[in-house]
């Protein structure tokens, strides 16, 4: 586990996942999957940060293949799973 989204100097929770992939790959890591479960979407940030940049210091520091597991998006069951939990939370609320 790692932490992304790291901004300007400021210390930010770790280990940093810049640094964490770089780490693995130089252990012998040859193949990497990475998922980012704090999102529901995929966003620019992190597909620039893990998918681009991540797979190329992968690379660079020795491993050979780095995939970013995408997000649930737009799949059909995530939809009805927010949709059900939408439906559930109004009857529990009374809103409409």
């Amino acid at each position: 586990m790692a932490f992304q989204s790291r901004l300007g100097r400021t210390k930010w929770i770790e280990p940093y996942t810049d640094a964490t992939i770089e780490q693995l790959a130089a252990q012998g890591v040859k193949k990497l999957l990475v998922m980012c479960p704090a999102f529901v979407a995929d966003c620019i940030e992190t597909l620039e940060e893990i998918a681009i940049r991540g797979r190329d210091s992968f690379r660079a520091a020795g491993g050979e293949e780095l995939v970013l597991i995408p997000c649930l998006n737009d799949q059909p069951q995530w939809v009805a799973t927010l949709a059900g939990l939408c439906r559930t939370a109004s009857r529990q609320t009374g809103a409409a």
